[in-house]
């Protein structure tokens, strides 16, 4: 296959049950093994943030996938009480949604109880991994609660606008010497914005890409420039395929910043769309 795949003929690789503007059905695939990879298709839950936690966990099963990363301040607040997130659980663990981390939790003040205070709800809740937004003097302090909680720390990058860690390369000068369990989540729109090369920076990431956010700009330069995945110019299938190559085995989340009061047509776009790419990719590699 060429570098990218054009939209047509992703359309005619979207599985069916998964229109462009129907519910997905549950049966399609949202884990994509090819050659050594493990892919997970999943979503950042700030896409539901304008939606109480019971609608949000209703909207990721019509999206047809169970893997859910957690805004704490929209679905589950780090101020919980150990009820509140008995009660939590028991809503996802009934309705089939498997938690695969919590985030972007902020660790601005060089504060170690409050960092405890974080890792301890994480815990308590479940989450393997924390999308974390700390600084160039709180992350290396995070990596003692890591090794303590066996909880992964995966820092957000949020592009120009971020003055601690605008890209993955920025992060990876800090956590390249320490433990492994310590990396980035990516974030291919902030990644863009920056000029960098998304797919390069991937792969420069390596094994320190824990967790990935995915979602399309029309305008690689412009953050208001959002569009359904698939809809824009950044290079979808040259990042499924440069996380095949590296055999990545983490999820990849939709974070859908636009229509915040009427996310779900867009993102059953994006998803039919990546199933495509994904599906086609797939073919590929067992033909």
């Amino acid at each position: 296959m060429s570098h990218e795949v054009s939209r047509r003929q992703m359309l005619r690789l979207i599985p069916a049950g998964v229109g462009m503007s129907g519910v997905a059905n549950l049966a399609q695939p949202q884990e994509y093994r090819i050659a050594e990879a493990d892919l997970k298709l999943g979503i950042a839950s700030y896409s539901f943030r304008k939606f109480k936690r019971e609608q949000a966990i209703q909207m990721t099963k019509q999206l047809g996938t169970p893997y859910l990363n957690i805004k704490p301040d929209a679905h589950l607040p780090l101020n919980s009480t150990p009820e509140e997130i008995a009660a939590a659980k028991k809503e996802f663990d009934e309705a089939g949604i498997v938690l695969v981390g919590c985030g972007t939790v902020y660790f601005l003040k060089d504060d170690e109880a409050e960092m405890r205070r974080n890792f301890e709800y994480a815990k308590r809740v479940g989450f393997p991994l924390i999308v974390a937004g700390p600084t160039q003097v709180t992350l290396p302090k995070l990596e003692k609660f890591v090794k303590e909680f066996d909880i992964k720390v995966a820092v957000h990058n949020h592009g120009p606008e971020d003055k601690y860690f605008p890209t993955s390369q920025s992060v990876l000068k800090i956590v390249k010497d320490l433990d492994p369990r310590m990396g980035c989540c990516i974030d291919i729109g902030h990644t863009a914005r920056t000029g960098v090369n998304v797919v390069d920076a991937i792969a420069e990431a390596g094994p320190r890409l824990l967790d990935m956010h995915i979602k399309d700009l029309e305008d690689p330069a412009t953050k208001e420039s959002q569009v359904p995945v698939g809809a824009g110019k950044l290079p979808i299938a040259g990042v499924f395929k440069q996380l095949i190559n590296m055999k990545y085995a983490h999820c990849v989340n939709l974070e859908y910043e636009i229509d915040a009061d009427n996310p779900m047509p867009g993102m059953q776009k994006s998803f039919s769309y990546m199933r495509g790419v994904l599906a086609g990719l797939q073919a590929a590699h067992s033909g």
